[in-house]
């Protein structure tokens, strides 16, 4: 009757253990650059699982399509958290079909960060916080100019590979600083500043379809890149365009040159980032590591 016990005590601990093992060694499949998500930043999504033909997920209301790379032989997707998220634990909720036609549901948490934005002080000029009334027709034209771009987006990927930044030199204003513009008017800063003098190069981040190059009240003279699936890069202040609407581009393709038109402290390149409706920042999304072309 001992030994009896004893045998059985041996098999529930090398069943324990061998749990425990087990425990040790899975790997979730699903991953996310970057990997400390905040609020205001894309994501990159990876997800690695074998037999697959198709792959959807939601997330945080966010339907997101997913594509499959065979050097990585993974699926990935882009997609993004916006400013106003609240710090706490999302689930992905995927969704797919087998190579044998079985349907798959999975979910995971992703958990969200907040991030912490500066506060900064901007002077320009007095027209461009109290517009004068002879303004207001220049306004509302650039806001019916860029609600009709954003209103007709490719549903398709037109973007592969990394993003490239748009031009050499270095960065100086960042996403998401809460500005104070000549005492008075409050609002955020929903790009990234590079330095650039009149007449830097500016090159397209990624490929995509120009939706708008136009000059606009706030933003001056403006490229607007629709690169597929919601997501839109926008290069401001610009001096010269390049491109005319409607026109492909490639990644690294001359767009314009840099300047100081619209509400500007002075020249520079203002690069933004729009997913779906909601401004990221432009920096994580260079700093993001899709598999390759």
């Amino acid at each position: 009757m001992a030994r009896t016990r004893i045998v059985q005590l041996w098999i529930f601990l090398a069943l324990t253990l061998s749990a425990q093992g087990q425990a040790k060694r899975y790997v979730s499949p699903l991953s996310w650059e970057p990997a400390k998500l905040v609020n205001g930043s894309p994501v990159l999504f990876r997800l690695r699982t074998q037999h697959l033909k198709e792959v959807t997920a939601v997330f945080l209301g966010q339907k997101i399509e997913f594509r499959h790379n065979d050097g990585c032989d993974c699926w990935y997707a882009l997609a993004g958290v916006s400013l106003e998220t609240r710090p706490a634990a999302y689930p992905l909720k995927v969704s797919g079909r087998r190579t044998d036609d079985a349907d798959i549901q999975l979910s995971f948490d992703v958990r969200v960060g907040a991030a912490h934005y500066p506060f900064s002080t901007i002077k320009v000029a007095p027209a461009f916080v109290e517009p004068p009334k002879e303004a207001l027709p220049a306004i509302e034209a650039a806001e019916a100019a860029k609600k009709q771009a954003f209103a007709a987006l490719d549903p398709d990927p037109l973007w592969s590979g990394e993003f490239q930044r748009p031009t050499d030199t270095e960065t100086s204003g960042v996403f998401g600083a809460r500005r104070i513009y000549n005492g008075k008017t409050k609002s955020q800063h929903k790009g990234l500043d590079f330095h650039a003098k009149i007449g830097t190069p500016v090159h397209a981040t990624n490929a995509g379809t120009v939706i708008l190059a136009r000059p606009l009240y706030y933003e001056g003279n403006c490229v607007m890149l629709d690169h597929g699936q919601g997501l839109v890069t926008i290069y401001m202040h610009l001096s010269e365009f390049k491109v005319k609407e409607g026109e492909k581009v490639g990644a690294g393709q001359l767009i314009a040159l840099s300047g100081g038109t619209g509400r500007s402290t002075g020249p520079h390149l203002h690069f933004a980032v729009r997913w779906r409706g909601e401004y990221l920042d432009p920096a994580t999304l260079l700093a993001l590591r899709p598999p390759g072309k």
